[in-house]
């Protein structure tokens, strides 16, 4: 009687998963529930990196211009010690409107990558392209990362000084959105010169 020569284990291992059984099956889903966390996790984790402040001026166009303008208004410094950081304005909060705009934000990767706007008198030399691609953005979306902070709905305009009240009231009815009117509120404005501003 010969002695049968026993499968090595990648034979077994490969003759397990093959066989479907419900231990098989159970080990396969487990393996890919716990996977599924781990991929999760780990995309959760490098997003909210990435959308931190100090991810976003990392590279020199951002810190060394915008970033430097934004530092003198009251969206970095204020009597309430609330700030808003580059993502609470420039990244949506929902999922796939953060995805598609992460997605978008590669071109603005390349731009850095093949030194367009390396230097400060490149960065203005397209500073309205990119000014007008943000604005456009936010007009498509109804400013809704302002509206995150500040919304009409409950906003109180006994409080505000008159001509605030008057113009936000105006532009509920004239169906306007904050960038309508509030371009420049976080950055130095681009040359404007026959660019439409909101209000006339």
């Amino acid at each position: 009687m010969s002695k049968e020569k026993k499968p090595g284990i990648i034979r077994r291992a490969w003759r397990w998963f093959r066989t479907p059984s419900r231990l098989a099956i159970g080990t396969l889903l487990g393996l890919g529930f716990i996977a599924g966390i781990v991929f999760v996790s780990g995309f959760n984790t490098s997003m909210t990196m990435m959308n931190s402040e100090e991810f976003c001026i990392s590279c020199h166009e951002m810190r060394d211009n915008v970033y430097q303008e934004y530092m003198d208004t009251v969206h970095y410094s204020n009597r309430t010690g609330v700030r808003a950081v580059c993502s609470d304005c420039h990244v949506p909060h929902e999922f796939v409107p953060k995805m598609v705009r992460k997605i978008k934000a590669s071109k603005e990767l390349y731009g850095k990558a093949m030194g367009i706007i390396d230097t400060p008198q490149k960065f203005d030399e397209h500073r309205l392209q990119m000014a007008k691609n943000e604005w456009e953005r936010m007009k498509g979306n109804n400013s809704q990362e302002c509206r995150n902070c500040h919304n009409f709905d409950f906003m109180d305009f006994t409080e505000q000084k008159g001509v605030a009240a008057k113009m936000h009231s105006l532009a509920i009815k004239e169906n306007k959105t904050c960038i309508d009117c509030h371009k420049g509120i976080a950055h130095k404005l681009p040359d404007m010169t026959g660019i439409d501003t909101g209000f006339n």
